[in-house]
């Protein structure tokens, strides 16, 4: 699996999100054993230090249990799991209002255009909404 980090952010708070998508995604199933701290470490080309911060962190949240024989597993609560995701899917449709808002558009029409999209009538309101940004009556 790809592992890329952004320069901007603490690497081991990016390993702990990527190991929360690829548990949220089934990636890595509900029950099922990690690879080692070591393995994932070069996986993720970091030091084994840094990916066992994260898993710690993992840990701490309750996705990750370990046992001493057989390493770490992925929690079988999924109630744990759904509320995670459910928590991660907020805050992507808030930053999606919030970009929308800085182009001027407000939550409800944003939410109508999202409709709209699902649907399947982008084209022709994408056209009309063009047309309409920054028009003005001259009378």
């Amino acid at each position: 699996m790809n592992w890329k980090f952004q320069d901007n952010r603490p690497i081991y708070a990016q390993i702990v999100e990527e190991i929360q998508r690829r548990i949220l995604s089934g990636a890595y199933a509900v029950g099922a054993s990690l690879p080692s701290v070591r393995l994932l470490a070069v996986e993720a080309n970091v030091n084994p230090n840094t990916m066992q911060k994260a898993l710690a962190e993992l840990e701490n949240q309750g996705l990750l249990h370990t046992q001493r024989t057989s390493g770490r597993t992925v929690t079988t609560d999924e109630r744990l799991i759904m509320d995670l995701k459910e928590r991660i899917a907020s805050g992507y449709i808030e930053q999606f209002f919030e970009g929308m808002k800085s182009l001027g558009i407000e939550r409800d029409v944003a939410t109508k255009m999202l409709m709209e999209r699902k649907n399947g009538s982008v084209q022709e309101k994408a056209t009309s909404v063009a047309v309409g940004v920054g028009t003005k009556e001259v009378g």
